[in-house]
């Protein structure tokens, strides 16, 4: 399978990156604006499976450059994991407009450009659904985007955004499944990442980064064989 995979510098997407690698007949694209991050992941696989491009998701002409590159690499995609992410926590009053631009920018602005510029690579990896072999998009959401689950102060704008994301969804699933292109958004529980040790000083997330994206490499491949439109909350808590 061609795989792409935002956000791929650091914690999960690092990982998952990592964790398809590990079958050779994957090629993953590993897209991330942190180029000393690509480079590390890079250099910590030997089969030439990832291949790590520099793209800015707020920027819709890095993203267009980014997808020429795939393109010269790949006629087709099979699998787009939408993790890259950004979080700012702080009180309500203190959030101004420029960190909500900033968190949706990347939240979601970000992952409708990125999807819209891949998705007729998309089209292209989906084969005849007689063969139930389809094209995977997955979103990574939040727990905190989830209507009525608990919420954690200060991150208005970053609950808000991933809610948003697992609308955008539900409305993508609606119009492309009946064109073989699976859309799912996974709402992880708090893991254990950088982001979550910055944004919760002191605090033990409730999943290893290690785990959690072993898991999500497996769901990315074959999980559309069971799901397609759904959110499905990956979190040992309920809400």
């Amino acid at each position: 399978m061609n795989i792409v995979i935002t956000g791929a510098s650091k914690g999960v997407g690092y990982c998952t990156a990592l964790n398809l690698a590990k079958k050779k007949e994957h090629k993953i694209f590993a897209l991330s604006r942190d180029v000393a991050g690509l480079k590390k992941l890079s250099e910590s696989v030997d089969s030439g499976s990832i291949i790590t491009i520099s793209c800015d998701l707020t920027d819709e002409k890095s993203i267009n450059e980014c997808v020429q590159k795939i393109r010269g690499n790949a006629s087709s995609i099979e699998v787009l994991i939408n993790n890259a992410g950004l979080l700012i926590k702080k009180p309500f009053l203190e959030l101004t407009s420029a960190d909500w631009q900033a968190v949706y920018n990347v939240n979601v602005f970000g992952v409708v450009n990125i999807t819209r510029a891949i998705l007729p690579l998309l089209l292209k990896g989906s084969i005849s659904r007689k063969t139930n072999v389809r094209s995977h998009i997955v979103n990574i959401s939040s727990m905190g985007g989830i209507q009525g689950s608990v919420k954690f102060s200060g991150l208005s704008a970053y609950s808000s955004s991933k809610s948003a994301l697992i609308g955008i969804s539900e409305c993508l699933y609606e119009e492309y499944k009946s064109e073989g292109v699976c859309v799912n958004s996974i709402a992880l529980g708090s893991v254990e990442t950088e982001m979550f040790q910055k944004a919760f000083p002191g605090m033990k997330a409730s999943a290893e980064v290690e785990e959690i994206s072993a898991w999500l490499a497996d769901f990315a491949i074959n999980g559309f064989n069971f799901f397609n439109g759904k959110l499905i909350p990956v979190s040992n808590s309920t809400p």
